[in-house]
């Protein structure tokens, strides 16, 4: 019987990582976890968490307006300090980045601050040049953001930089049409920076409902965000000012202060010496899996953005759980992939469940669609324009509601409690027999026409 320095062997310790070490050891393995960069991974220190802080400060610029309609006394010009609010976030952040730490040596994980690359089925290689073995070997390096190679990309940044500006640009320059565009749109436009989105096609948030990503557009637009479609790079350059100057493909040239690319994510697989074990990857770099997450490799696993299955931390934290309990727990466990709620914390939020109306047409064929197009009780009194829309798309057959799709405030908070109810294969009646909780925006659920 082989002896090895570990039982796990995990690289990278983002929230996949992070989940499957600490799982692994309660099972009583021997564990260790690699990462080169900072504890948490994507979501924690550069994605979603300080994101989703910066759209509530982004968030205040449209109450304090409102507020006046209300009965407040606001100035009618706020300074708004953006280094406060970095350095706030930066904070937190690093807060979580040592709970992170404390809870994988608290479970008995081993943390390697370190580069590592596969030296082999069973071997790993750290930047020191120290070899470890391990009887299994898990992958879960996560994506980085995707970079255009035109000439003088290197003037860009993208959303790892993104949180540590030293001023809030006048002016940007968003690349890309997906959750992470459309969302720091609306942020900085609620900064009061002067927000222009380039895309090569016509779609944003392709994957989405159209009647919500269209409404969102709508009123993106109507807040002064610039959008320009069928535009692709052709240069950026630098001026004596500092300002850069885009130039692209049937658009004019235009002058903004800062570029940010968010035209995707890319599987972190290069250079990581998966060759070494025969660990195959796909054409867009993505480790190849099976559903238990073993890779070619009987040895060697992987779970997360590195597969490019579904790129959303929740997913990446139950693979992770998955692995754990399925190799060290001796409870055979596999990701259920239906049926998985999303949100894009725009302004507003929209956020969906299953089947978009499109989809559910060409796979059932007959179905019923109910909406509600409505203006929050809250936009009514501040004079807001703004209206939410919620959509329900049901089998015509017999009723079941196969998918739901909402924007307008609160958006995700609301459809997190509603995606129970789609998972557990509800129907559109059984949504109607739930008595309307009233006045709230939720009740729109059980009142769709």
């Amino acid at each position: 019987m082989p002896s090895y320095d570990y039982d796990l062997f995990v690289i990278g310790a983002g929230s996949g990582g992070v989940r499957a070490a600490r799982i692994s050891a309660a099972h009583g393995a021997k564990v260790a976890i690699a990462e080169e960069h900072r504890v948490g991974g994507t979501c924690v220190i550069r994605g979603c968490v300080p994101k989703k802080l910066l759209v509530y400060g982004a968030h205040f610029a449209e109450d304090l307006r409102d507020a006046a309609r209300f009965g407040w006394e606001v100035p009618d010009q706020c300074a708004f300090d953006w280094q406060r609010l970095r350095d706030n976030v930066l904070g937190e952040v690093d807060r979580l980045n040592n709970a992170y730490k404390q809870t994988l040596t608290n479970h008995g994980v081993e943390i390697i601050h370190s580069r590592a690359t596969v030296f082999g089925p069973h071997s790993v290689k750290l930047a020191d040049g120290r070899e470890v073995s391990a009887k299994t070997i898990l992958i879960a390096t996560g994506a980085r953001p995707h970079i255009p190679s035109c000439p003088g990309h290197e003037h860009g940044i993208t959303s790892n930089e993104i949180f540590h500006l030293d001023t809030l640009p006048k002016r940007i320059l968003i690349a890309g049409a997906g959750y992470i565009a459309n969302e720091f749109a609306g942020i900085f436009q609620e900064f009061g920076t002067k927000v222009t989105l380039i895309n090569r096609t016509d779609v944003i948030l392709r994957g989405y409902d159209e009647s919500i990503r269209d409404r969102l557009l709508q009123i993106s637009m109507t807040k002064g965000i610039d959008f320009r479609f069928h535009a692709e790079f052709r240069d950026i350059s630098r001026g004596d000012d500092g300002s850069l100057t885009v130039e692209m493909m049937g658009h004019d040239p235009i002058t903004v202060d800062c570029v940010l690319f968010a035209t995707g994510r890319v599987p972190n697989t290069e250079g990581l010496g998966l060759e070494n074990a025969g660990v195959e990857i796909d054409e867009k770099g993505a480790v190849k899996v099976d559903a238990q997450n073993r890779s070619t490799c009987d040895s060697i696993y992987a779970v997360g953005d590195v597969t490019n299955r579904v790129q959303l931390t929740p997913v990446a934290i139950r693979e992770g759980q998955a692995f754990a309990d399925t190799v060290f727990g001796d409870k055979p466990t596999t990701v259920d992939y239906d049926c998985i709620p999303s949100a894009v914390f725009s302004h507003p939020p929209m956020a969906g469940v299953g089947m978009t109306e499109s989809e559910a047409k060409e796979k059932l064929g007959s179905v019923k669609v109910y909406t509600s197009d409505f203006r929050a009780m809250k936009n009514v009194l501040a004079e807001r324009n703004e209206r939410a829309l919620y959509k329900m798309v049901c089998d015509g057959a017999n009723g079941k509601v196969v998918g739901l799709h909402m924007i307008g405030p609160d958006a995700p908070e609301i459809l997190q409690a509603a995606a129970v109810a789609v998972k557990a294969g509800l129907t559109k009646d059984q949504f109607d027999q739930t008595v309307a909780l009233h006045p709230s925006m939720a009740e729109e659920l059980v009142l769709l026409k």
